[in-house]
């Protein structure tokens, strides 16, 4: 009876421990590891919809009754983002973008669209990634994807900024992180091309080579790499990859990057981290391009299988696997018809976007009609649907969107816009890491449960960062000054600021130091002496130069415009 009753209570605390979400780890994350090696998979608006698609035609066209990552599957995850602002309006909310559904991936923090492993805050602090935390504690890292290395979901494991278009401060920091290897498009941001907007005006490739990194730029290059290249810089085009679609054999696919990433890695004794995303299945879901997508999602389920083959064999893997978002808001079936056209879904020859130069060029309904027999041979093209492509679809996407909704209607699959959407994404895993992402969980948990599964404290190296850098929001002035909103930076300083309407003064204090700024003539005293602040007011809010609050603390920050931050303690 005594040996009945104890296994059940043994039962029942196994089942208990199953069922704990991986939130409820987060304040043990050094505990002692359960694996050394850690992967994780991202598929960028990768939704439901999007896998069973993929998996629809691998059966149906390549003879596979599944997808290699569903025998993995263990639940799913909340994508939302915090309400904030980017570029001065509210763009965050049920909807996430990718940097801040990527900063919840890689740090276990919630943030506003368009940010990069930031607060959401009008003086924000940077949060450490999984990847961060893993090299202090002496383990390799890597980052691949089939996007610009500077895009968001990579840029998120190894920068900081308030805004993801900032790609050359993204370059800058990737150089500055230590992470080991970095595979994927983007050579422009690294190599001084087309240096417009916030695009480097000059290579920074000779600053990774004399850090030890070797560059390659193929995949030729690829393959020659051994484990003897401690550190790898793959630029794999001055954009984001081809399509798998569109691709020859000089580039690789995401499954040939993965493999050698984790060559590379696997030869380092402490163990390794490293994030992959199959970043185009995004782009083509956005367009409504459904052949493409499928076949990224296919490209980034050969990933999947080389991950895992290797954590099966290697025995001290963890591999996660998840998306960021959904993206296109995609319905398998449309029209009341109960039925897909799964036969036509392998017919089309290019993506979208391979087409659209040809597209614009077209000046004829017949030109339009001989444009789609050719790609996808679709013959019977209608008057209607070739003056619809001709006129555009009324956004952004044009012709190409116009295009992809007239095949879409032939393929008898919907879309609900050129968007993302806020459905739950699937989970996958394996290794230790799957009992803590199971079930029902938020993207947040899934930084929290690698941590925890591989021994790295997120809460240490997130504080090791925030003692360094803070990221302010800020505005230039006519004469080029740059200004901080003084109300948050002074209370971040631990100063009081007091706004006297009647006056029309603004007091910031703190200790026996005080600023007064007269809002009338735009003039500042510090301790009642004159002092030559650049003041400036905006919509209500106060902004000063550095040097008042430099003055008001008694600290030395100092400004980096490449990435926009301030620098309390140099690195």
């Amino acid at each position: 009876m005594m040996k009945k009753k104890t296994a059940g209570l043994f039962i029942a605390s196994f089942l208990l421990c199953s069922l704990i979400p991986a939130s409820l780890y987060a304040g043990n994350e050094a505990a002692k590891p359960r694996s050394k090696n850690l992967i994780v998979l991202i598929g960028d608006g990768m939704g439901p919809a999007q896998v069973t698609a993929a998996r629809l035609y691998s059966k149906a066209i390549l003879g596979a009754e599944s997808l290699h990552l569903d025998s993995y599957y263990v639940g799913q995850a909340s994508t939302f983002s915090e309400r904030g602002e980017a570029d001065g309006s509210v763009k965050s909310g049920t909807i996430t973008d990718s940097s801040a559904a990527g900063t919840a991936l890689a740090t276990g923090r919630k943030t506003y669209n368009s940010a990069v492993s930031v607060s959401n805050e009008e003086v924000a602090v940077p949060y450490a990634s999984v990847i961060e935390a893993a090299e202090a504690k002496g383990k390799a890292t890597g980052l691949v994807s089939t996007v610009r290395i500077t895009h968001a979901t990579p840029a998120v494991f190894a920068s900081h900024v308030r805004s993801r278009k900032n790609e050359a401060a993204i370059a800058s920091q990737m150089l500055e992180s230590g992470v080991d290897v970095l595979l994927g498009g983007g050579a422009d941001y690294f190599t001084g091309k087309d240096a417009g907007g916030k695009r480097p005006d000059k290579t920074i490739v000779p600053d990774f080579e004399a850090k030890g990194y070797s560059v390659v730029k193929d995949r030729a290059g690829l393959q020659a790499l051994t484990a003897k290249h401690d550190k790898v810089l793959g630029l794999f085009g001055r954009s984001h990859f081809d399509y798998a679609i569109d691709r020859d054999n000089s580039s690789p696919s995401l499954a040939d990057l993965t493999g050698k990433a984790i060559e590379l890695l696997s030869a380092k004794p402490e163990g390794f981290v490293l994030m992959i995303e199959g970043g185009r299945i995004d782009h083509a879901a956005h367009a409504n391009d459904l052949p493409t997508m499928v076949k990224e999602v296919l490209d980034f389920d050969a990933a999947v299988k080389t991950s895992m083959d290797f954590a099966k064999k290697d025995g001290s893997t963890s591999v996660v696997v998840t998306a960021d978002h959904e993206t296109g808001g995609l319905s398998l079936g449309r029209d009341n018809r109960y039925e897909l056209n799964i036969d036509l879904w392998n017919r089309q020859k290019q993506s979208s976007q391979a087409l659209n130069t040809a597209l614009k060029q077209a000046r004829t309904p017949e030109e339009i009609r001989q444009l789609v027999q050719a790609n996808t041979s679709i013959a019977d093209l209608s008057d209607e649907e070739a003056r619809f492509i001709l006129k555009g679809d009324g956004t952004d996407y044009e012709r190409e969107g116009a295009y992809n909704a007239v095949i879409s209607k032939r393929l008898l699959v919907g879309w609900s816009g050129h968007g993302h959407s806020g459905v739950d994404v699937g989970v996958w895993a394996y290794g230790p890491i799957a009992e803590l992402v199971k079930g029902k969980i938020d993207n947040t948990d899934i930084a929290k449960a690698g941590a925890q599964t591989i021994g790295v404290d997120l809460n240490a190296a997130t504080s090791g960062l925030q003692v360094r850098y803070w990221y302010p929001k800020f505005k230039i002035t006519s004469d080029r000054s740059v200004v901080y909103p003084a109300k948050a930076l002074a209370a971040k300083l631990g100063a009081s600021a007091e706004w006297d309407a009647t006056s029309g003064t603004v007091q910031i204090a703190k200790g026996g130091t005080t600023i007064l700024v007269n809002l009338k003539d735009s003039s500042a005293t510090l301790n009642g002496q004159a002092a030559a602040y650049a003041v400036h007011v905006e919509k209500g809010t106060l902004y000063l130069s550095l040097d008042a609050f430099n003055e008001l603390s008694g600290l030395n920050m100092t400004w980096d415009p490449l990435s926009e931050r301030l620098v309390l303690k140099a690195g």
